[in-house]
This record gives structure tokens, sequence and C-alpha cells, in this order.
């Protein structure tokens, strides 16, 4: 229950943040975004405190570790499946473009006889 509660004031410190940005239409705009900002902060802060806010923290490590792992490909293998990708587009485009134009053909110039 008590996590509902600060969920709860973590979305109202966000609309109050919001809030602010349209009450202090006359002021200068840096004040608007701080008070968006600050009420996005606070919000965050008070979230970061509930159950799911340190759930969220243990994914973020996690992702982090799971992200060192990644092993990345080398310029060669990025240029070379690039190519690949590229050639089996144009390929395809090549293929595509030749099945038009010979629907094209049996349908107006062989069946409809229109060309």
């Amino acid at each position: 229950m008590a996590d509902k509660i600060k969920l709860a004031l973590a979305l109202l410190l966000v609309a109050a943040g919001l809030g602010g940005f349209y009450y202090l239409g006359e002021q200068p705009l840096v004040l608007r975004v701080l008070s968006v900002l600050g009420g996005v902060l606070l919000g965050v802060a008070v979230a970061w405190k509930t159950e799911l806010g340190a759930r969220f923290t243990v994914f973020l490590r996690e992702t982090v570790v799971e992200t060192k792992k990644v092993v990345w490909p080398s310029r060669k293998e990025t240029i070379q499946t690039t190519g690949i990708v590229f050639a089996f587009t144009v390929a395809l485009a090549a293929i595509l473009w030749l099945t038009d134009k010979s629907l094209e053909w049996v349908l107006y110039s062989v069946i409809l006889g229109w060309k």
C-alpha cells in the first residue's frame, strides 16, 4: 500500500511540474522548463524508493552487464554484411521490377490488347 501511495505522489509531482509550466506562462521559458524538470526529478526520486523502483534499478544494472558482453563486429565484417544486404536489395528490386513489367505486358498487351 505504501508503494502505491509513493507512486501516486510521484505522479502528482510530475503533474505539478507540468502544471507549473502553464501556471508560469508569463515567466521566462527557463523557469517554466525548470518547473517541469523539477517535477519530473522529484517524481523519479520518490518512485525510485518504491519496490518497483528497486526492481528497475536491478534491471538497469543487469542491462549494463549484458551490454558489456556484446561482441561487436569488426569494420570489415560490417562492410561485408552491408554489401550483402545492399546486393540482395538490388537483386530483389530487379526481380520485382521484372515481375511487374511481365504482368503489365501480359495484362495490357496480350489479354486486353491496349498497347
